[in-house]
C-alpha cells in the first residue's frame, strides 16, 4: 500500500504497492482481485453438469476485510464516532449482517469467475440451496450444485437445402367459408327454446368420473357443437354427433382416454366418463356489418373489411408455407441432434413451446376459436412436442447467433401492430395482455428463430407444389383439463365476454 492509498493488481494476482501522480489515478480504474478458485464439473446426464468450487481461506479473509472496511465506515455505535468504531466491535456487534455481506460477495464473485473461465452455458439458474451454506471462520469454503446446460453439439450444414413450397391463389369458396368462421368469432349467443343444431352452442353442467371416483364437476359450460371437442388433456372426436338434437334439461355421456402426455401421471392413458347436463341452447347471432363493427377495424365498408379479411387469408397461406419450409428445414438441421435432454427441462419449456405456436396462429390471423381448439391438441402432445420443439431451439438459436441474428424493440412493435389490425383489438389491450402473460419474451424469441428460419431459407432453392386447403374451423376446445390442474388456457377469455 502506497502513501496515496493506491494499489494494483500484477498478472500474478498479487498486490503491488505503486505510486502514481494525481492525473494517473483520476484514470486508474478499480480492478477486481481474482480469486484463486479450484472448480471441478462433471458431466451427471443430458444437459445436466455437477459443479464443485473451492474458495481458498486467503480470498475469504479478503473479502471478509473489505465488508468490514464498508461497515467500518456506515456503522453507527453509541460512544464511537462513525469510522473510528474498533474492527473487533464490529465483528462482534454485526456478526450475522458481517456473515450474510461475505456469503452474498464470496458466492456472487465465485460464481461469476467461474463461468467466464469455464465453458458452461445454463439454461437456468444454478440449483443453489443458499440459506444452508455457511461461510466458516477459518479455511476454505466449498459448495456445490447442479445446474442445466445447452447441449453441445456441430452446427449441420444450413445453406443450400431444397425445399418443397405449397403455392395457389386463395379461392372464392376459402374466401366465403372464412368469412363466415369471422363473422362467427363476433357472434353473440342467444337462447332459444329449440333442440341444438351443429354450430349452436350448449351450455352445460360437466362432470367427469373414473370409475367411482368424480374427478371434476364444472357448471355453466358454454361449448360450440362442432365435430370434434378439445380438452387440454383429452379428445371427443364425434361430438357433433353426441349433442346435435339435446334441448335443454336433456343429458349426454360419453367415455373418453386421457392423453398419454398429461400431467397427471397416474391418469395417462385412463378412461373417464363424461356427463353433460344441458342447461341451455344458444344460437349464434352474426354481427350486423354496421358503422360500429366496421369501425372496430377501421373499415368505412364491408369491401374494406373483404380487403382485409383477403389478407389475414393470404397471410395464412404464407403461415402455411412458412410452416412446412419451416418443418422441412428443422427436419434437416436435426437430423443429427441425437443427443437427449432432461425430463426436466421438457417440462419446464413445455409452455414456451405452446406459446410460441399460438403467437405464430394469431401472427398469422386464424381465429381465435381455431388458436384455441390447436392449444388444447398440443396440449394432449406436449412432452414429445416440446422434446422436438427444443431441440430445434438450440440448433436455430446457434445459427442466429453465428449469423448475428438478432430481435429488436421494433420487431416486436411490428407484429404487435399486423395482430392488432388483423383482430380488431386495440394495440395497447394486446401489448398490456401480452406483457402480463410474459408472452413478450416468448415473442422475441419465436422472431429470433423465425429470422433464423427466413435466413435459412434465402439460401435455399424451392419446389412450388400444389397445397393444402385452408383447414376449415371443425374443433370447439374447452380450456382446462379433465383430471388435474393443468395450466390455465393462454388464450384470454376475457374477450369473449
Amino acid at each position: 500500500m502506497s502513501a496515496d492509498g493506491e494499489e494494483t493488481v500484477t498478472s500474478e494476482g498479487e498486490a503491488t504497492a505503486v505510486e502514481s501522480a494525481p492525473e494517473e489515478q483520476e484514470q486508474t480504474e478499480t480492478v477486481e482481485e481474482r480469486l484463486e478458485l479450484k472448480v471441478n464439473i462433471e458431466n451427471i446426464g443430458p444437459c445436466r453438469k455437477h459443479v464443485s468450487v473451492t474458495v481458498p481461506e486467503s480470498d475469504i479473509q479478503r473479502l471478509r476485510g473489505e465488508s468490514l472496511d464498508e461497515f467500518s465506515e456506515q456503522a453507527e455505535v453509541p460512544g464511537f464516532r462513525i469510522g473510528r468504531v474498533p474492527r473487533s466491535l464490529l465483528e462482534k456487534r454485526f456478526k450475522s449482517e458481517l456473515s450474510d455481506q461475505v456469503k452474498q460477495r464470496v458466492l456472487l464473485q465465485s460464481l461469476e469467475q467461474m463461468s467466464d473461465d469455464n465453458e458452461i452455458d445454463p439454461i437456468n439458474q444454478p440449483d443453489i440451496d443458499v440459506e444452508s451454506l455457511d461461510i466458516p471462520d477459518s479455511g476454505d469454503f466449498c459448495y456445490e450444485f447442479d445446474v442445466e446446460v445447452r447441449p453441445d453439439f456441430d452446427v449441420p450444414d444450413y445453406k443450400g437445402f431444397e425445399i418443397d413450397r405449397p403455392s395457389g391463389d386463395v379461392s372464392d369458396d376459402e374466401f366465403e367459408a372464412f368469412k363466415a368462421q369471422f363473422l362467427e368469432s363476433y357472434s353473440t349467443p342467444g337462447q332459444v327454446e329449440r333442440a341444438a343444431e351443429s354450430g349452436d352452442s350448449v351450455v352445460c353442467n360437466l362432470k367427469v368420473t373414473h370409475g367411482d371416483n368424480e374427478i371434476r364437476d364444472t357448471e355453466d359450460v358454454a361449448i360450440r357443437i362442432r365435430p370434434s371437442l378439445q380438452f387440454q388433456d383429452a379428445e371427443i372426436e364425434d361430438f357433433e354427433s353426441l349433442m346435435t338434437g339435446v334441448s335443454a334439461g336433456d343429458s349426454r355421456s360419453i367415455d373418453v382416454s386421457i392423453s398419454v402426455q398429461s400431467s397427471v401421471v397416474e391418469m395417462r392413458g385412463e378412461t373417464v366418463t363424461i356427463t353433460f347436463d344441458v342447461t341451455s341452447v344458444r344460437a349464434q347471432e352474426l354481427p350486423e356489418l354496421d358503422k360500429e363493427f366496421l369501425d372496430q377495424f377501421n373499415c368505412d365498408s364491408e369491401e374494406e373489411l373483404n380487403n382485409q379479411i383477403r389478407e389475414s387469408l393470404d397471410r395464412q397461406v404464407e403461415y402455411q408455407q412458412r410452416q412446412t419450409a419451416r418443418e422441412q428445414v428443422l427436419e434437416k438441421i436435426t437430423e443429427s441432434a441425437d443427443w437427449d435432454l432432461p425430463e426436466s427441462l421438457v417440462q419446464q419449456q413445455t409452455e414456451n413451446a405452446l406459446r410460441r405456436e399460438i403467437l405464430e396462429m394469431s401472427q398469422a390471423g386464424f381465429t381465435r376459436e381455431q388458436v384455441a381448439a390447436r392449444e388444447n391438441e398440443i396440449r394432449q402432445n406436449a412432452i414429445e412436442n416440446t422434446r422436438q420443439a427444443l431441440k430445434e431451439h438450440f440448433v436455430l438459436d446457434r445459427i442466429a447467433t453465428k449469423e448475428n441474428i438478432e430481435c429488436g424493440p421494433q420487431d416486436i412493435d411490428t407484429e404487435l401492430m399486423m395482430m392488432s389490425i388483423q383482430s380488431g383489438e386495440p394495440l395497447r389491450r394486446i401489448r398490456a395482455r401480452m406483457v402480463k402473460s410474459g408472452m413478450i419474451d416468448n415473442m422475441e424469441a419465436q422472431l429470433r428463430e423465425r429470422k433464423a428460419v427466413d435466413f435459412i431459407l434465402e439460401h435455399a432453392s424451392f419446389n412450388d407444389v400444389d397445397r393444402k386447403p385452408l383447414v376449415e374451423e371443425s374443433s370447439s376446445a374447452v380450456g382446462f383439463a379433465l383430471c388435474g390442474n393443468m395450466t390455465s388456457s393462454l388464450i384470454d377469455e376475457s374477450a369473449d365476454e
